[in-house]
């Protein structure tokens, strides 16, 4: 659909005031090219020589006209209708785009003080854009206003609809990128208008920005007929509306009108639903925004062509030091924006302009929602304590750990309904977390059918966010949170790599924000559980068996990330209600979601995840009352079900050498393990050394890949002692004491271990190593014949 300055509409506007949005459209464009190009001399007041342009041009021309573009038609339609909008940019390197009236509106001065709105200051405005010591050039954490760096491409649009959840009055406009239109996540974000409830939810308005090219190649959705790019987005649920061409003045007149247009239909949309009290699927309104790309910049350069094309997509030319015609046409390009009609002698925009800027938090790189952390309440927290396991004694009984977690999770959700929720793939139940259902149901605003009323838990006010989307579903947390939210995400562990980009890109923008940004306030955490692990994914495969999530989280900033492996219930109430307190982490914790031995009271589990690491005395025996009380060797468990074999481990050993002292570790804060130099949490060599002795054997039972172990106590004392198993990429379809033995976690693999590395076994314990040897190959042709494991196996306590 296109409404065009002659359709009938409601909306006048004035010719004057569109020039002056013109005006002010080319003091963005003016300020986008000086960032990219001038490192002084910023208003061009004299004649320009080479050594005022930087030596590296880098950032990108293309998207930036029209990202300021829209960007100034929201201000008006801010003004006029005192909105409650942001702005999400999201193609890549636009920020000048988007920089530039976030310069003119006054935010980014107040926020850095000495880049003033005066020549000086727009000097160090050009000079610090993509220069060392400067700022990049994406939407940054250091662009006022941003919550969307845009560093990899297909998450704007989910940003976006996190923002609006549960923030009623608030307006996201978001830009698409035809490039970025192109990812999978992107794609996939398209369909959550499916889940925006206009009673409770706020308003994303996308606009696609078709200017038809990537770095060197035509987009596809610029190169469809309209009829089909229309119909997609119809099928996507979506009312489209187009604005395209070139002519500045005709596009100001199609923009205003459209632009207002979609604003009062999403205003229309909301009262209806909030006058009636029923909520319901309407089709939002979307934009497809067709210009040329690197609009109104050099329109040849060197004969080829470079406005609308891929030519302009970074920077239009180059060699400006060596290339007097390239320095030229620099300064005509810039000096046709007409600067000395737009900005005073004091180089300050002119009054008229500046007028046309919203003002205070209603100026969108000034709004509160985009440092979500001013905004940020604290959960409303019941006490975890109250849902603890009686366990009885150590390793008698057994319970599904995330199972009781749940109930935790949903206290959590009937305290804070308008401000939490919860994100899983179609996995809710699958990683029992089922109990939040008691208190809500599953966000759903498409259609339903008779039958969903029995079991689908599906609601338009539901506050579980279901789709078979990691991309999506993280991109809606990442965007919840950012805005001041909180939240928690659940998802199988080999699939977690779906995201590793995206929590990637997160991590670093919490990095930035603790260490160079002091103006945004803490956000919350991003909470992940891992749950469906590699250990109980025997039935489904080897293509569900991967655990190696954790290991790209290791390699982000030690600031920012953390990982918790509680071995049983009590501690996952622990180490959950420490995450959901916490600001400004990625927290990630791994726990299964079957039946598991249960170890510590709710006291004991409290101490225990304070510490992230512990001598578990009731598991050993090093303890005698002698001196001195140096254990043999150190058995060490980290995660649920290496835990329980590494105890029944230390129970052969106990049996079988009644005079060998074992002490058993426990580890559930993983960083624990490195020194304290390289991690917050880390040990000191001297506790390190304390807990594990400097020189005895180490057998250490881990969850994930052995070599993680490995490469966090690199710098500990005789790390050669140090025997690490884990998985190793062995299994298929098998029994979980089959798997575990396929990977050498199993009680009888570390009972051989532990004969292995203790000198004064050895041979001494040859035919105890000969029993465990016998014992593998008893339990393997079981499985075989079987299909399960030996009941002993599966029902084994601890017998001390």
């Amino acid at each position: 659909m296109v409404i065009t300055p002659e359709s009938s509409n409601p909306y006048s506007i004035q010719q004057e005031e569109l020039q002056k949005i013109d005006a002010y459209w080319r003091a963005c464009n003016y300020l986008a090219a000086g960032m990219i190009y001038l490192r002084s001399n910023p208003l061009l007041k004299e004649p320009l020589q080479p050594d005022q342009v930087k030596n590296r041009l880098l950032g990108h021309w293309g998207s930036s006209p029209g990202l300021s573009f829209v960007y100034v038609h929201l201000n008006r339609l801010i003004k006029k209708y005192d909105l409650n909008a942001i702005y999400l940019a999201g193609p890549g390197h636009g920020a000048p785009g988007v920089l530039a009236p976030v310069y003119l509106e006054g935010t980014y001065s107040e926020i850095y003080p000495n880049m003033s709105e005066d020549e000086e200051g727009m000097r160090r405005f050009f000079k610090q854009f993509s220069f060392p010591g400067g700022i990049g050039s994406h939407c940054t954490p250091e662009t006022p206003g941003s919550i969307h760096e845009g560093g990899e491409l297909g998450y704007s649009l989910s940003h976006a609809y996190g923002a609006a959840f549960d923030n009623p009055d608030l307006l996201v406009t978001v830009m698409v990128g035809d490039g970025e239109a192109e990812t999978g996540p992107l794609a996939t974000a398209w369909h959550s208008n499916k889940f925006l409830n206009p009673i409770r939810d706020g308003a994303v308005l996308p606009i696609l920005h078709l200017n038809g090219y990537k770095i060197a190649n035509p987009t596809i959705l610029s190169r469809i007929s309209r009829e089909e790019l229309e119909d997609l987005f119809k099928g996507y649920g979506y009312t489209p509306y187009v604005v395209e061409g070139e002519d500045p003045t005709t596009m100001h007149h199609l923009m205003a009108n459209t632009l207002e247009h979609c604003v009062n239909e999403i205003h229309a949309i909301q009262e209806e639903a909030r006058t009636t009290g029923v909520a319901k699927r309407p089709r939002w309104p979307m934009i497809i925004l067709r210009t040329p790309k690197g609009w109104t910049g050099p329109k040849e350069v060197d004969g080829h062509k470079v406005e609308g094309f891929w030519r302009s997509h970074q920077v239009p030319m180059g060699g400006l030091h060596h290339n007097p015609e390239h320095l030229q046409m620099l300064v005509d390009w810039m000096k046709g924006y007409k600067p000395e009609e737009l900005f005073d002698e004091k180089g300050s925009l002119i009054p008229e302009l500046k007028a046309l800027s919203p003002k205070g938090h209603r100026r969108m790189g000034a709004n509160p929602h985009a440092n979500g952390g001013i905004l940020r309440k604290k959960l409303k927290m019941p006490d975890f304590r109250d849902y603890a396991v009686d366990i009885g004694r150590p390793g008698s009984i057994e319970m599904e750990n995330t199972k009781v977690m749940a109930y935790f999770l949903r206290d959590v959700m009937r305290n804070n309904m308008t401000n939490f929720r919860l994100f899983g793939p179609d996995e809710t139940a699958s990683n029992r977390l089922h109990p939040v259902y008691e208190v809500t149901k599953k966000t759903w605003l498409a259609d339903f059918l008779p039958e969903d009323e029995d079991g689908s838990e599906l609601s338009p006010d539901g506050r579980v966010m279901e789709m078979l989307s990691e991309h999506t579903l993280e991109g809606w947390l990442e965007g919840y949170l950012l805005t001041g939210r909180h939240g928690f995400f659940h998802t199988y562990e080999a699939f977690a790599h779906v995201i590793d980009s995206m929590f990637n890109q997160h991590a670093k923008w919490l990095d930035i924000c603790k260490k160079e940004v002091p103006w945004r306030a803490p956000i919350s955490s991003l909470n992940i559980l891992l749950s469906s692990v590699v250990w109980r994914q025997d039935h489904n495969g080897f293509s569900h068996q991967d655990p190696g999530f954790v290991d790209l989280v290791t390699n982000k900033s030690a600031d920012v990330v953390r990982v918790y492996f509680p071995p049983d219930a009590n501690c996952l109430l622990s180490v959950t209600d420490h995450c959901l307190r916490s600001t400004d982490y990625v927290n990630v914790i791994v726990a299964d979601k079957q039946s598991h031995l249960q170890y510590l009271t709710i006291e004991d589990a409290v101490k225990h995840c304070t510490k992230g690491i512990g001598i578990w005395e009731w598991a050993s025996n090093d303890d005698c009352g002698k001196e001195p009380d140096i254990p043999d060797v150190v058995m060490a468990s980290c995660g649920d079900i290496p835990t329980r074999e590494a105890l029944a481990a230390t129970a052969i050993l106990r049996e079988e050498f009644p005079d060998l002292k074992v002490r058993f570790i426990n580890v559930v804060d993983l960083f624990k393990l490195q020194s304290e130099g390289e991690h917050p949490h880390g040990l000191s060599n001297r506790d390190f050394d304390t807990l594990f002795t400097p020189d005895k054997p180490v057998v250490f039972n881990f969850h994930g890949y052995p070599w993680l172990i490995h490469k966090l106590v690199y710098r500990r004392t005789n790390q050669d002692r140090i025997h690490v198993r884990g998985y190793k990429e062995e299994g298929n379809i098998n029994t979980p004491l089959e798997l575990a033995i396929h990977n050498q976690i199993d009680r009888f693999n570390l009972v051989i271990d532990v004969i292995n590395y203790v000198p004064k076994l050895r041979s001494a314990a040859a035919y105890v190593k000969e029993r465990m040897k016998n014992e593998i190959i008893d339990h393997l042709h079981y499985a075989y014949d079987h299909g399960i494991d030996k009941p002993e196996m599966v029902h084994w306590k601890w017998p001390y």
